[in-house]
This record gives C-alpha cells, sequence and structure tokens, in this order.
C-alpha cells in the first residue's frame, strides 16, 4: 500500500497513537481528517499537523456516523484509507460484585467493536471505487492474550480481531486490503491508569506501522506484542501468566 498521496480518515486522532499517526502521515503529503469528540483537542492537534481537516464526531453515535459518512461522500469522494483509532478501556476486576460488568461490556464492546463494524459498513461503498484502498483496525496486544485488568476491553479486541481477519477475506477479490495494527503498552494518557509510562512511545507505533503499511503486512505486531504472540504460539498458559504476572500488585492497590 503506498503511504503518500492518500486521504485518510483517522478516527481518533487527537492524541496518543492516533496523533502520532497523523503526524507522519501529513509528513508524507497525505490529506489527513481526523475525528474526536472534543473540540478544543480536536483543534489543539490540528495546530500541530499540516493538510489536515477536523470533524467533530463521536463514532459511537448513529447520527454522528451518519453525519461523517456524508461528509466523507461529499467532501472526500477520493477517501482511500480509513483507521479505527477510537478506543475505550475500563480498569476493574471481574470478581468485584461491586462492578457492574455488563454495562463496562456493553460500553467497550460499543465504541472497539461494534462502532467499527458500523463506520467500515457505510464507508466500503467508496473504498471499493478507488484503484487501492485500505481499512487499518488497531486492536492491541490483547487480543492475543488477555489481562485480568481489563477483561472486558481485552474481549472487545479479541472480537475486533476475529472480525478483522474474517473481513480481510471477505475482501480479498477487491482492492480493498485489511491491516490491523496491534500495539503493546504505549506510554499516552489513555493508558496511564494501567503504567502507561513503562510503554513505549507512540512514535515507535507509528513508524512501524508506516513500514507494515508500506509492505503490505497485514497483521502488524508492534514491540513487545510480537513477543507476547510467538510465547502464545509456543505456550498459551505462559504467555498468559507473563502478560498478569502483576495482577495481585494490581488488586491490592485497588482495595486499598
Amino acid at each position: 500500500m503506498k503511504t503518500s498521496k492518500n486521504t485518510v480518515l483517522l478516527i481518533g486522532g487527537t492524541a496518543g497513537i492516533g496523533l502520532e499517526i497523523a503526524k507522519q502521515l501529513t509528513a508524507l503529503d497525505n490529506h489527513v481528517i481526523i475525528t474526536g469528540r472534543n473540540q478544543e483537542r480536536l483543534t489543539a492537534a490540528a495546530a500541530s499537523l499540516q493538510n489536515v481537516t477536523t470533524i467533530l464526531s463521536d463514532v459511537s453515535k448513529a447520527e454522528d456516523v451518519d453525519h461523517l459518512v456524508n461528509t466523507i461522500k461529499e467532501d472526500f469522494p477520493q477517501l482511500n484509507i480509513v483507521i479505527n483509532n477510537a478506543g475505550r478501556a475500563i480498569l476493574y476486576d471481574l470478581a468485584d460484585h461491586n462492578q457492574d460488568a455488563f454495562a463496562n461490556a456493553e460500553d467497550e464492546m460499543l465504541t472497539n467493536y461494534l462502532s467499527i463494524i458500523r463506520i467500515n459498513q457505510k464507508l466500503l461503498p467508496i473504498l471499493k471505487k478507488q484503484a487501492a484502498s485500505a481499512i487499518v483496525n488497531v486492536s492491541s496486544v490483547v487480543a492475543y492474550v488477555p489481562g485480568v485488568t481489563l477483561p472486558t476491553y481485552a474481549a472487545s479486541k479479541a472480537a475486533l480481531h476475529s472480525y478483522s481477519t474474517s473481513l480481510r477475506l471477505s475482501l480479498s477479490e477487491t482492492a480493498v486490503k485489511v491491516f490491523e495494527l496491534m500495539p503493546p503498552l504505549v506510554d499516552t494518557e489513555f493508558s496511564k491508569e494501567i503504567g502507561g509510562h513503562n510503554g513505549i512511545k507512540p512514535a515507535v507505533v507509528a513508524d512501524e506501522f508506516l513500514a507494515a503499511l508500506a509492505n503490505d503486512e497485514f497483521e502488524i505486531r508492534v514491540g513487545d506484542t510480537a513477543k507476547i504472540y510467538e510465547l502464545f504460539r509456543q505456550s498459551p498458559d505462559d504467555a498468559l501468566n507473563l502478560l498478569n504476572a502483576n495482577r495481585q500488585a494490581w488488586i491490592d492497590s485497588v482495595e486499598n
């Protein structure tokens, strides 16, 4: 997939991984349309970028998605890359009966999984018209191995991984390529509560993403995700134990 002179819709592009990908794409002479739920953050993000359009939009709301899709059809019919980077993560323990696991899962599944199916379905007619196009779904290392501190977030990313694989197979006879970006722990505000300061920098994720996009590497396992994946293939139990090594420390911190 070419990495320049594209028209890119980046959903969730105001901070962290999304903003860093937007910076690198605009530097490569792509026009990037970034969306977000907060106008102030959109404005701040746009101030740090060139060749960018901002659209206030919440991907979890059907009416916002309809407005976004109509705007794309009217103003950017040349759209050829969609990056689904919006995310919702809730830190909690499934064993804690005071937590509403259903409500948490419903929230995360809508943003991290169901909303992506909706936006992809509505934009596919545009993408299929292009000579070459791509959908990029941003999942996570926990799509392979769940983390106990993010139980239903992990479940939503596992669902997204399965969906991405099916979508890739379904579109294999078209010009639409389907990529899945799977970062490990990243140092962003989004991951602050789960020790994000110990993670890799967003720029590293963006670098590896663009290199993989250029080489048509459809499952992009960044940094430690690649190591966890290989361990998971060899020994699922060892991978699970490694990813959840600090479970008791986390439980103690919550209880105290």
